[in-house]
């Protein structure tokens, strides 16, 4: 599968002129002030002209943005369930498929483009085995994590997306624990591993990043699987208006740093920190890591350290290669 650019898409000057982009996806939603899930969804939904077809897992996203019989949708939007979101969109794309092949779609009738939204605990849990047989079927379409790290809209349980030391409600730090006791599940390498000709991490706050990527995803025939850093006001304990002060640290620190990888091979790194700041700082802008900083876990948040500085230096080699 060729992941071959085509420029077809929405020319993107500056911010400015994207933020007043014809709106896909309203501002009538119940999602959290400061929830970084609009603000990723507009900026995928906005850096095409193509026609777009949704759909989107149980999650906070969905409850909050299809209440009936009110809609935050300006496309065309399907939800099923929480694991399947992206087997709905393999049957949508492979109808239109077959349609098109027996004539009852016009030729002249423009090719939509295929989204699926789904959460962390629908991406990296219940729905996982969905979409890796999506992706080993090669459905043509753009898979989109939106990773708060948390079951956030069932009460903030732990995913496997949830990273070690964060206190959550089913795995609390108290007086003999430190909160979650794993670490995060890979799922980009997972992803990668498909042999899927798209594949990267991007964070709503480097918008720019975020456009070109997704525009390389819609422009990709293909499985494509995009990874979004989505901060969690509700359940990271930060406040509203801190989102992209969060966000920024999150990539400034390397605790989620943003690349590429295409065809299951070629790595990219597509932001480099000028200033690398200490994990420390990310910690401790969360409430859910405040108890790290105690003197019996403080060795946490050093292994927390050494293990982003060893997957920094591992991106940076698999880069240098070119495997």
């Amino acid at each position: 599968m060729s992941s071959a650019l085509v420029n077809t898409q929405k020319e993107i000057k500056n911010l400015k002129a994207f933020s007043t982009a014809a709106e896909r996806f309203e501002g009538s939603h119940l999602l959290c002030p400061g929830c970084a899930h609009s603000i990723i969804v507009r900026e995928v939904l906005n850096a095409t002209n193509d026609n777009l077809v949704v759909s989107a897992s149980t999650g906070c996203l969905e409850v909050c943005t299809a209440i009936y019989p009110h809609t935050s949708w300006d496309c065309s939007w399907i939800h099923i369930g929480f694991e399947n979101s992206s087997t709905a969109m393999a049957g949508v794309e492979t109808m239109n498929k077959a349609l098109r092949n027996k004539g009852r779609i016009s030729e002249d009738t423009p090719q939509p483009k295929f989204v699926t939204f789904g959460g962390d605990g629908s991406t990296y849990d219940i729905g996982f085995q969905w979409i890796s047989g999506c992706f080993e079927r090669g459905h043509d379409f753009m898979y989109v994590c939106l990773d708060n790290e948390v079951y956030a809209n069932t009460g903030g349980q732990r995913s496997s997306s949830t990273p070690i030391g964060s206190s959550t409600t089913t795995a609390p730090a108290g007086s003999h624990s430190y909160g979650e006791k794993r670490q995060k599940k890979d799922i980009i390498s997972i992803m990668a591993a498909h042999g899927a000709p798209y594949v990267a991490q991007v964070a709503p706050n480097k918008w720019k990043d975020m456009v070109k990527k997704i525009q390389r995803g819609f422009d990709t025939h293909g499985p494509v699987f995009i990874n979004a850093m989505s901060a969690c006001t509700t359940e990271w304990k930060f406040a509203p208006n801190q989102t992209i002060e969060v966000s920024d640290l999150a990539v400034d620190s390397l605790v989620f740093p943003l690349y590429e990888i295409i065809d299951g091979r070629e790595l990219n790194i597509t932001y480099r920190p000028k200033n690398i700041i200490p994990v420390r700082d990310y910690l401790g802008a969360q409430p859910r890591f405040k108890h790290l900083f105690k003197p019996e876990y403080e060795y946490l948040i050093e292994e927390w350290q050494e293990r982003i500085n060893k997957r920094w230096e591992f991106l940076q080699k698999r880069e240098e290669i070119r495997m």
